[in-house]
């Protein structure tokens, strides 16, 4: 039988609950001093999606002038996403060290010379050469994506930090249209013709980049950014009733541990999905299928504008249903729709690929601010971790390739399977902060 005192509980949890879900509704996405930086700091998003976004389209033109197999074509990803695994550490040391802004700084420098190493590189006709560029160009995304994605969730109120990540995410969506566009109009398709040289369409958009990434990199020497000071994560009561503050070392910080496995398959599902898109579309097994130019545009313009689309939904979406929940809902879906897209059904196939790139959108930057949450002081730290996993998309696409090498594109989509099922693990289990 319930006493008053029960019926008192149970009405004042309702109203916490009410309470919380209006603030979470009206929180402000940024405060007014920190617009600026946030605007800056989105900026940056958009430009390392332009480098993913003509990533994806020049595995088919090396297979196509070079003739190299699909899982040797993974080497071009390799090159960019082991940079983060072997740079993520070091970027975090040293914006821990030095702060947000000289990470920033160093980062867009990396990411301009790499660019300019491709030039080279795409004159002599290096492969390998090539693969340095991307290298260094990954040691400057890594360095730039350890600062300013958790620089981001801290431009504002903490309740806000998903909704401002995914918010400045999908800049990076945006970016991923435009340069699948860019690959195709002038990469894709073009064999150096009176020039004998087969990377010559490659040179000219990758001096434009480095050129327009290193101004950027003097504009912000010359702009003050504020410094955030990481708070210390309280997380419970004593018997006291004093503040109990996280203490616990990041290893056994059980949330952040499986974001980090989490954000490893994301990436891992994700760039494997987005490399061999082209290579779907153009199969000649597929019906109907596209010549390389067309695939280019429906990657950018279609798969890459509902990403966008995906990441402004998602971040409007949050205002009302929690991240966790609508990561687990996408996943769910993803694991549905893959299984369609490898048995090759024609348009019902290709438009269930199309909605996984919708679903993707929020999954990277939502898994990180879940494993970023509460940790305070090793926020930095953290965050270099969870880049670090996207080492992911360094091994996955060799994989993928193999399997389509020995069987077909079709069945490749079959392998992402797994990686999804585990971040559906991680958004209904993994990501909840737990006291020890």
């Amino acid at each position: 039988m319930k006493t008053k005192t029960d019926n008192f509980s149970l009405r004042q949890k309702l109203l916490t609950r009410d309470y919380k879900n209006i603030s979470m509704k009206h929180e402000k996405l940024t405060s007014k001093e920190s617009l600026i930086p946030f605007i800056l700091i989105t900026a940056l998003f958009f430009l390392w999606g332009m480098a993913h976004g003509m990533l994806d389209v020049l595995n088919k033109h090396f297979q196509d002038v070079l003739q190299i197999s699909k899982s040797r074509s993974g080497l071009i990803q390799f090159s960019v996403y082991i940079a983060y695994f072997t740079m993520a550490i070091p970027a975090g040391r040293f914006i821990e060290r030095f702060g947000y802004k000289k990470g920033i700084v160093s980062g867009l420098i990396l990411f301009a010379g790499g660019a300019y190493i491709i030039v080279p590189a795409s004159l002599i006709q290096s492969f390998w050469l090539f693969l340095t560029g991307l290298f260094v160009l990954g040691c400057g995304l890594a360095t730039l994506e350890t600062a300013a994605n958790p620089y981001t969730t801290k431009l504002g109120p903490k309740e806000t930090g998903e909704r401002r990540i995914n918010f400045s995410q999908s800049f990076n969506g945006l970016a991923w249209i435009i340069g699948p566009i860019i690959g195709g109009l002038f990469i894709l398709g073009n064999d150096g013709g009176e020039t004998g040289n087969k990377l010559f369409s490659i040179i000219m958009p990758y001096e434009v980049i480095g050129t327009i990434v290193l101004f950027i990199a003097l504009i912000y020497m010359r702009t003050p950014l504020p410094e955030i000071k990481e708070e210390q994560a309280f997380i419970g009561m004593s018997s006291s009733g004093s503040n109990i503050v996280l203490e616990r070392p990041l290893i056994k910080q059980r949330h952040f541990v499986l974001a980090v496995i989490a954000q490893f398959c994301y990436v891992a599902a994700q760039t494997g999905i987005f490399s061999f898109f082209v290579n779907y579309m153009t199969d000649t097994k597929l019906q109907p299928h596209f010549d390389n130019k067309t695939a280019a545009l429906m990657l950018g313009i279609g798969g890459f504008g509902l990403f966008m689309i995906g990441r402004v939904s998602g971040s409007w979406l949050m205002r009302y249903v929690k991240p966790a929940k609508i990561l687990a809902i996408y996943a769910t879906f993803c694991l549905v729709l893959l299984p369609i897209v490898s048995m090759s059904l024609g348009w019902v196939s290709i438009i269930s690929l199309f909605l996984i790139f919708f679903l993707m959108s929020i999954m990277f930057p939502t898994i990180f601010a879940l494993g970023i949450k509460d940790l305070g002081e090793k926020t930095k730290k953290a965050s270099s971790f969870i880049v670090m996993a996207i080492v992911g998309g360094a091994i996955f696409p060799m994989l993928m390739g193999w399997i389509a090498d020995i069987s077909s594109m079709a069945v490749g989509f079959f392998v992402p399977i797994p990686l999804f099922a585990y971040i559906l693990f991680f958004a209904l289990k993994g990501h909840k902060v737990t006291v020890q």
